[in-house]
């Protein structure tokens, strides 16, 4: 049965109590395909809730394996935690690994490529920022670093509600690079080594026990987090032509598909692509619209230490033309997807530009966006024009782009084919449902995007180093962070094409806002050990202001005046005699600066505190009423499936749902009916079902107390 953690969260808490316990992870005993039971349910504890963990004393026992007995001396070898690959979920899974006490070994092809964005260097966009926020609110690194290199920012979907608003920051390629692998190499606990990733090794209880590299290294480790991106088999191509490679440049990842299989994994293929770069300098940007960045910069991480501004690039929009389609349409067999070479799919939500030509057959133009790479480099990236035409076509197809006439191509386009395995495969904890102690983070799950594999590299990393210590792992449920929805998507739904995080996929993204991530997520950080005591005051501090501005607009009242007047010409609506600020401010188009423009706002707050105030007073009703419905769905929802049920067995549900049930196994009533192919009548079924089990066992059990239970002795009876 699931533990779970009750965490009071300041500012929800004080104006929505019924929130508290549901923002909450759940915590899960660790999870072995082999076992029928869970552990009886307990109320988890952890020593030191409010203050942060001390380093714990991590062991790894001595492995039985063959391998083992061949080494006098593998004292150097022997990890609690061991991450293979050093993209962003890797860095992720890194860090928090390292962070939490535990002795860790990440192993990459390339140190030089640590944390490298091989495709469009931008974090965030939307449902994308929600993610870098709830990592940073965890104790993260992507928003920290996004913030610290940016080259320009925006939020998106400013005249939109909160729940669907979005900052995204054009990075610097290198730069950003180049800090992360910094932080990587200087963090405690944390060693760095470059391999190639072959084998995992496994003991005789289907336990993870290390890894064998290509040159016939072993490494030791309870926990190993595999965060392969596009490696694992990669092969790239450009029109008719393909070489084995992760990425341009960079050799493929062979053997570890194989390994996984023996052990019974499915596996499959997928394929994504990253558009042509051109040299700046040769473009013409006289006649192409500007896209400027905010005056106002906003920003991922919530440590203000991280907040420098600094001077903004720009970015431009051009047109695809009547040549640019037509050329496209006269060489369609020239592509690897449409020639018919490769079948592997794409992904849904960032298509090449002659997927999009053949899907929007109607459309005329297509907007293109020029990216620059970075500060001191002239690469362009063009958004929106990946392609798998072959390089002889692509300057030619850059050309008919209006500004790029005389362009020259730096890097031609390529797609990229690769290896996953579905991650139903994995629990919510991300750990495997046949290898105890073996996590899968980013794309080798199916993923595109790198918030997507940050997100669930630092559940990886947190919870193999909870494995590795002994400890249950965590989970974080849907309705309690994008991350959390995210993942159960993954491990639920079979998916056989790159997934993307939408705002679309959270039922409760009213309430899981990029503005209260710190809100929902903090908390849950310190409890793990990973927000330390500076970042936990400033959290506690930013709730405190909150909550008493929050009072304070309560109580304060304006009668007529300057505020009063601006206020019903803005909303349309009258004011009221002796009104509260609080009644004020929750009038249509009425914010927080009008408070400030007339002297009734509060210096101490920042512009991100009267943002947090302004949406929690605006949409209160709003979040009472999505919260209400979550309090009445929660407990079905959460209700645990045995281990050990025989879908098949359950002639009451239809054949599908017994077939994808069986291959699925949820863990709860919640996560079985967001199965793709089990209907609502099947969870009724699948009730009535337990609930029969229930009083069956209910009724064996009194049976048996009756029997046991001793008669009277002779002495009683006379």
């Amino acid at each position: 049965m699931a533990t779970t953690i009750y965490l009071h969260f300041t500012r929800f808490a004080s104006q929505l109590p019924i929130l508290s316990s549901h923002f909450a992870p759940r915590i899960f005993p660790k999870q072995r395909h082999q076992l029928l039971n869970f552990r009886p349910s307990l109320r988890f504890q952890f020593s030191h809730p409010l203050s942060r963990s001390p380093r714990r004393g991590f062991s790894v026992s001595a492995s039985t394996s063959q391998d083992c007995s061949n080494h006098s001396d593998t004292s150097d070898e022997r990890y609690d935690v061991i991450v293979v690959g050093g993209g962003h979920a890797g860095c992720e899974a890194a860090l928090a690994s390292a962070r939490l006490g535990a002795k860790t070994l990440l192993l990459t092809l390339n140190i030089d490529r640590i944390a490298w964005q091989p495709c469009n260097p931008a974090v965030g966009g939307p449902a994308k920022s929600q993610l870098v926020h709830e990592v940073d609110a965890l104790g993260g690194e992507i928003g920290k670093v996004a913030d610290r290199c940016y080259l320009q920012k925006r939020v998106l979907n400013v005249s939109r509600g909160p729940a669907v608003r979005a900052l995204r920051a054009q990075t610097d390629k290198r730069e950003y690079a180049s800090e992360m692998k910094k932080i990587v190499e200087s963090a405690p606990n944390l060693s760095i080594r470059e391999a190639m990733v072959t084998d995992i090794l496994v003991g005789k209880n289907d336990n993870v026990e290390g890894v064998r590299t290509f040159f016939g290294m072993s490494f030791y480790a309870p926990s190993v987090v595999l965060t392969t991106g596009t490696f694992m088999s990669g092969k790239i191509w450009v029109g008719r032509n393909s070489m084995p490679a992760g990425r341009a440049g960079e050799s493929a990842s062979l053997g570890l598909t194989e390994n996984l299989q023996q052990f019974g994994f499915e596996t499959d293929r997928l394929k994504t692509g990253t558009p042509a770069r051109v040299d700046s300098r040769t473009v013409d940007f006289s006649g192409l619209e500007p896209q400027h960045g905010d005056e106002e910069v906003s920003w991922f991480s919530f440590d203000p230490a991280y907040h420098i501004t600094r001077e903004q690039m720009c970015c431009y929009l051009t047109r695809t033309t009547k040549k640019t389609h037509q050329l496209i349409k006269e060489n369609l067999h020239e592509t690897p997807t449409y020639g018919g070479w490769v079948e592997a799919k794409g992904p849904r939500y960032c298509p090449s530009i002659e997927d999009k030509i053949v899907r929007f057959e109607d459309k005329e133009s297509h907007q293109i966006f020029l990216e620059p790479e970075g500060r001191s480099v002239p690469d362009l990236y063009v958004q929106g024009f990946s392609t798998g035409l072959p390089e002889r076509l692509q300057l030619p197809l850059l050309r008919t782009l209006p500004g790029l006439e005389n362009c020259s191509m730096l890097r031609p386009a390529y797609a990229v084919e690769y290896d996953y395995l579905p991650a139903y495969q994995c629990f919510r904890s991300l750990m495997t449902k046949k290898l105890e102690g073996l996590f899968f983070s980013g794309q080798i799950n199916g993923t595109t995007g790198y918030e997507e594999a940050a997100a669930q590299g630092i559940v990886s990393g947190i919870n193999a180093a909870r494995h590795a210590d002994g400890k249950s792992l965590i989970v974080l449920e849907r309705e309690s962070s994008y991350i959390g929805t995210l993942i159960d998507d993954l491990v639920t739904k079979d998916l056989r094409e790159p997934y993307r995080m939408l705002t679309s996929r959270s039922e409760h993204r009213l309430i899981l806002r990029s503005d209260n991530a710190d809100s929902r997520l903090t908390p849950v950080g310190r409890e793990i050990g990973l927000i330390d005591d500076d970042r936990w005051k400033l959290y506690q501090d930013k709730q405190s202001r909150i909550s008493e501005e929050k009072k304070r607009l309560k109580i304060v009242r304006v009668s007529g005046g300057d505020l009063a007047t601006e206020v019903s010409e803005v909303s349309g609506q009258p004011v009221k005699d002796s009104s509260t600020l609080e009644t004020l401010l929750k009038k249509p188009h009425v914010q927080y600066k009008l408070l400030d423009k007339h002297g009734f706002g509060s210096d101490l707050l920042s512009r991100i505190d009267k943002e947090c105030v302004e949406t929690d007073i605006k949409y209160e009703g709003f979040i009472v009423r999505q919260q209400q419905q979550l309090q009445q769905m929660v407990h079905k929802q959460h209700r645990r499936l045995p281990e050990d049920l025989d879908y098949y067995a359950m002639t009451t549900l239809s054949n599908e749902s017994r077939e994808k049930l069986s291959k699925v196994r949820p863990q709860t009533i919640g996560q079985a009916s967001r199965v793709g192919g089990v209907s609502p009548a099947d969870i009724t079924a699948l009730l009535i079902i337990l609930e029969s089990n229930r009083r069956k066992d209910n009724e064996q059990k009194r049976h048996e107390m009756t029997v046991t239970q001793p008669g009277p002795t002779k002495e009683a009876v006379a």
